[in-house]
């Protein structure tokens, strides 16, 4: 008898699909967004836009709105294109909310400012603060609109955005709403200049690793702009869609890729570093106390000294994953207290670190730092000796939390805090527990920070003379506030007329204000003297003092002993350095004679030239005076966002014979991603063989919930020969039914618990086909084979997963999964999961381990009859959770008894109840060079040494386990009577490769030491465990 097994083809189709569409809540793992808050969007509609906004925000998004149509004014000239239909604009009032958004699939971190997605082009942005860095991000996201827009539409038959590197895409949105005049970007162009490490167009396309794509594409496109006109940049973005972007240098400029990039890296050599051969290297710098010197890509970030000196708080990621505070020794760098890691602290998700900092309390003995918890900023404190958290405070009404201060008397903390899109400055009484807000309007409040006498506050603002307009939407450029704690009353000060003044720190005398400020091009410390009204040079770094982004937190200066300690950028990352206080006076400088062109991307000749510089340094130009209608409701109308290829194929001959196969799928959602669904077809051969489904699925509250109903048929073909010489074609279809729902409730982004309630109906049906030895045919229709099957199910799943995915497989971190099941109908019985890992990383290897349990308790014996696949569990198929290496069904039926003497001898496999045990040592072969042995990054792979080992039983069967070396023993599992047990065990060496990002591919050679046959090859699709 040859018998032949076809499952419907688009059985795969729709489980790709089922996958594409459900939450991370419905997944056996995966960590969760949270939608901690539930926000009441309303939507308004400008001449180009669609405006989503909920009302605690709306002075703000009207503003933001009015931002929106003079930037589309400006790019519509740059790319000489118009829009055909509004672009829905969603905007949340600050970070903790937008990282909640069901706009974007996956999480979202603390760097993403912004995202424009392409399906229904939505640009989804939080507010930040201030005007002038909303502006900027949403300038850069519209040029991403513009991009889109052409890529999609009538310029887009033949336009591949896809293969557009990502340094040509987001350089030329950052240049686009930057324009040539930037520190920060110029900052790191001197670095790398200065270490001999400017990338060619070849290399940056290359290796995004190494050379951060926003700030190098930036200069590219400033150099493309500069020397070839404005209008160059958006051609050599059309025409790169069409050719690819290295032919694209040629048609659109005359000039190759290879020889752009010397003229750039020329032009740039010589515009940075005669100037910065003046200056002081950053090794020369004060002392070094937190990062290698000459070290490569560091973090160590928002420095906070003790009011003492003795100790320095900072941000750093000392392994590949996460990000952490530390407490060290500031003479030494000696790391004296580390918090505790946020993946395995479950009160909070992350720490604020990109731009905040945290504030020692007066006696250094806490100190407190921001983090992300619930779906807001906390204000969290921990005893430094022991670092144990002390107090977590939220804020009500105060959605988000910038920088702290904590005041002289110890009483009070003050931040920078943003409701409504907007920051002000809030007082945190601690004993009280009670805010008082001092500031109260647009203008930014930033970076505050307490006088030695506790009656002042000085920060960074937008304010004063020459500060934003917010009616023609001119930006001010940061200076320092101060403003009376007691009576609210505030001014200005500005030692320099043009560039950025921020991050003030008090003198311990309080005489005097530190701030970073980059009038000169270049990002320095300097004092100013309040009596005296003189301004002091303190540092002139080669490169520059600076965290992560322009307005990032970077200076500290201890209350008491005036020790100051400041990160700098040099060898593309950030290190802390140290001067004590008798090095902190500065020489005296004039502001007039700062001028500087620095700051001026390559070429620099042609500066304020051009059309991007021109609607840059012109607020009015496309301002328009909106007339804001009264907001309407949100939609929650779905639209189609795709379809899911249509598949067509066909089988010839076979036990089931000659069918072709199809199917397709669409996927619907509504405007703000709360609800999803999707529906599919799929076809195999006659009506009989149609399936489909329906799903739906709801996250717009902290509850998530979805539903589903389908129907999927299967057919499973033999052919015998009869008696006559004849033969008969039996078809054999099992027809499953299914309608449920699930509804998911998270505590935090690892954690979850799930709920499940569903019903399934098998049917059956068998048809014949009988031909004689002409080769003439009849149809036979069987009808049912047997009567139908019902089951009911019943779920409860607690669900953790916080680990860190690395090339193939998980590297660091743990998941778990708890879950039972009760089942009713056909056959009555409690289904039991319990599957736990754990992946410890010593650095580059990782250790891994895996205890997993399944059992159908109240099964009972099997039966010999098809109930029994219900209640089964196995160790032989690949594709199931739990499989030993080297005992795979296929491979047992390879061998010469089971194929010649139908002696396969795989009832061991079969049980109940089943449990596994896993180790293994993953190490990263190829990949990325931060990563891996060797930097290969076209096909990352992991070696891996393994042992597997499992044992499967039915009822009580486990009372006579052994470890045979021999042969597998145990009867077809349809054999009625309980045997014993025995484990199979393996171990052996895998390579796993990550084939182009879409796959994981395993390739495995296991010893057995249950089998005849003692070594086998294997091979899986799927990442490691």
């Amino acid at each position: 008898m040859r018998r032949f097994s076809l499952r419907a083809s688009l059985a795969l189709f729709a489980l790709l699909l089922l996958v594409a569409v459900r939450p991370a809540s419905a997944q056996y793992f995966g960590q969760n967004k949270v939608q901690y808050e539930q926000f009441d969007f309303q939507m308004f509609e400008t001449d180009q836009f669609d405006v989503y906004f909920y009302p605690a925000e709306r002075q703000a998004v009207e503003d933001a709105a009015r931002m929106a149509e003079r930037w589309y004014d400006r790019h519509s000239r740059t790319f000489l294109r118009e829009f055909q239909k509004n672009k829905p604009l969603i905007f949340y009032a600050n970070s903790p909310d937008f990282q909640q958004t069901n706009a974007v699939r996956g999480q979202l971190g603390q760097g993403t400012g912004g995202v424009t997605e392409s399906i229904k082009e939505r640009v989804i942005m939080p507010l930040t603060g201030s005007y002038a860095e909303t502006d900027h991000v949403l300038g850069h996201e519209l040029v991403h609109s513009f991009q889109y827009d052409i890529a999609l539409r009538e310029d887009g038959s033949n336009f591949s955005l896809r293969d557009m590197p990502l340094w040509f895409i987001e350089g030329m949105a950052e240049y686009l709403s930057v324009g040539r005049r930037d520190s920060h970007t110029a900052m790191w162009m001197r670095d790398a200049a200065l270490r001999e490490d400017l990338p060619t167009i070849r290399q940056l396309t290359r290796d995004q690793q190494s050379y951060f794509p926003y700030r190098y594409g930036h200069a590219y496109m400033a150099y493309v702009g500069g020397k070839y006109g404005d209008a160059a940049v958006t051609d050599l973005y059309k025409m790169s869609g069409r050719v690819g972007v290295d032919s694209a240098f040629v048609y659109t400029l005359g000039i190759t890729a290879d020889s752009l990039s010397a003229e750039w890296k020329e032009a740039t050599r010589e515009a940075v570093l005669p100037g910065a051969s003046e200056r002081t290297p950053v090794d020369s710098v004060g002392t070094a106390v937190i990062g290698e010197p000459g070290a490569d890509f560091q973090l160590n970030i928002s420095p906070a000294v003790s009011p003492d000196g003795r100790y320095v708080a900072f941000i750093s990621r000392r392994n590949l994953f996460n990000t952490n505070l530390f407490v060290a020794d500031a003479e030494t760098g000696e790391i004296v207290q580390e918090l505790e890691g946020t993946r395995s602290n479950p009160h909070f998700d992350a720490l604020r670190f990109i731009d905040s900092a945290g504030a020692w309390s007066p006696d250094g003995r806490r100190f407190a730092f921001i983090t992300f918890a619930e779906g807001r900023n906390e204000i969290n404190t921990f005893n430094v000796q022991t670092g144990e958290i002390k107090t977590r405070t939220a804020i009500e009404d105060v959605g988000a939390i910038h920088n702290l201060a904590w005041s002289p008397d110890g009483q009070s903390i003050a931040f920078s805090g943003l409701e409504g899109g907007l920051s002000d400055l809030y007082v945190y009484n601690l004993e009280a527990k009670s805010v008082r807000q001092l500031t109260n309007d647009r203008y930014a409040a930033l970076q505050p920070t307490w006088s030695p006498d506790g009656e002042t506050l000085a920060f960074t603002t937008d304010r004063g003379p020459n500060g934003t307009n917010f009616e023609t939407l001119e930006y001010g450029e940061n200076r320092i506030g101060l403003i009376d704690v007691e009576s609210g009353e505030t001014r200005t000060i500005r030692p320099f007329s043009t560039g950025m003044q921020h991050n003030p720190q008090f003198s311990p005398d309080g005489r005097s204000i530190y701030f970073i400020a980059d009038q000169d091009g270049y990002k320095d410390v300097y004092r100013h003297d309040l009596d005296e009204e003189a301004t002091y040079r303190v540092t002139e770094i080669q490169t520059g003092v600076s965290g992560i982004t322009a307005l990032s937190p970077t200076l500290s200066v201890a209350r008491r002993s005036g020790r100051m300690m400041f990160s700098v950028f040099s060898n593309g990352g950030y290190s802390i350095v140290g001067l004590p206080e008798e090095e902190t006076e500065g020489e005296r400088v004039v502001p007039d004679e700062q001028a500087s062109t620095a700051a001026i991307l390559p070429p620099v000749q042609s500066t304020d030239e051009g059309l991007v510089g021109s609607y840059l340094d012109d607020p009015l130009t496309g301002l328009r005076d909106l007339e804001f209608p009264t907001p309407t409701k949100a939609s929650d109308r779905l639209y189609l966002d795709r379809i899911v290829p249509p598949s067509v194929g066909a089988s010839v001959g076979g036990p089931v014979g000659t069918q072709v196969a199809g199917g397709v799928g669409f996927l619907f959602s509504d405007i703000l991603g709360h609800r999803n669904l999707s529906v599919f077809l799929q076809a195999n051969g006659t009506i009989k063989d149609i399936g489909g489904g329906v799903f739906y699925s709801n996250q717009e509250n902290r509850m998530n919930y979805g539903v589903g109903v389908s129907h999927q048929p299967s057919a499973y073909g033999q052919v015998r020969r009869t008696r006559n010489g004849g033969l008969v074609q039996i078809v054999q279809r099992i027809f499953r039914t299914q309608a449920g729902g699930q509804a998911s409730y998270p505590f935090s982004q690892t954690n979850r618990l799930e709920l499940g309630l569903g019903g399934t109906r098998y049917g059956f049906d068998v048809t014949a086909r009988v031909f004689d030895r002409l080769g003439q045919s009849r149809q036979v229709d069987v009808g049912p084979s047997r009567d139908p099957l019902y089951f009911g199910r019943a779920s409860l799943a607690y669900v953790g997963d916080f680990s860190n995915f690395g090339l193939t497989a998980p590297l660091q971190g743990g998941r778990y999964r708890f879950q039972v099941t009760p089942q009713f109908g056909s056959r009555n019985f409690v289904s039991v999961l319990a599957d736990y890992r754990r992946y410890l990383r010593r650095d580059p290897v990782t250790f891994a381990v895996r205890g997993l349990h399944r059992g159908n308790y109240g099964a009972g014996q099997f039966e010999g009859e098809l109930t029994d696949s219900f209640v089964r569990e196995t160790l032989g198929d690949p594709y199931q959770v739990g499989f030993v290496r080297g005992y795979s069904f296929n491979s047992i039926f390879e061998e010469p008894k089971c194929r010649s003497q139908n002696i396969c001898r795989i009832g061991r496999l079969y049980g109940t109840r089943m449990a596994l045990g896993s180790v293994e040592l993953r190490v990263p072969l190829l990949g990325p060079e931060v990563l891996s042995l060797a930097t290969f990054e076209y096909l990352p792979t992991d070696l891996v040494l393994f042992a597997d080992a499992g044992v499967a039983w039915t009822s009580e069967d486990l009372t006579e386990p052994s470890f045979s070396s021999s042969t597998i023993r145990r009867s077809d599992p349809s054999v009625s009577g309980s045997v014993p047990a025995q484990p199979v065990t393996s171990a052996g060496m895998s390579a796993r490769v990550n084939v182009l990002g879409a796959i994981v591919l395993e390739a495995f050679y296991a010893r057995t030491f249950q089998r005849t046959k003692t070594w086998d090859f294997g091979v899986l699709l799927r990442p490691g465990w």
